[in-house]
């Protein structure tokens, strides 16, 4: 089943779900949601000195040592 399927498929149980059983597969997607930001975040810390390297680009920001993409990127 590929993804527009089972969105679809999705759809039709929701529709037919009680109020209180809709709260709870709300509640359990959000919960997916979470999960997935957490596992990403997890992700990026564990790259080795990325929490320094993403400290020391936001202090680059505040004191606006940036360059303009263009500047970097004048192929696009």
């Amino acid at each position: 089943m590929n993804t527009i399927q089972t969105r679809s498929k999705l759809k039709e149980y929701i529709d037919k779900l009680s109020p209180e059983k809709l709260t709870i597969v709300a509640d359990f997607v959000q919960n997916l949601d979470s999960q997935e930001t957490m596992d990403a975040t997890e992700e990026l810390i564990n790259i080795p000195n990325f929490k320094s390297a993403f400290e020391k680009a936001n202090q680059e920001i505040k004191e606006g040592e940036v360059k303009h993409w263009r500047d970097i990127r004048n192929d696009i």
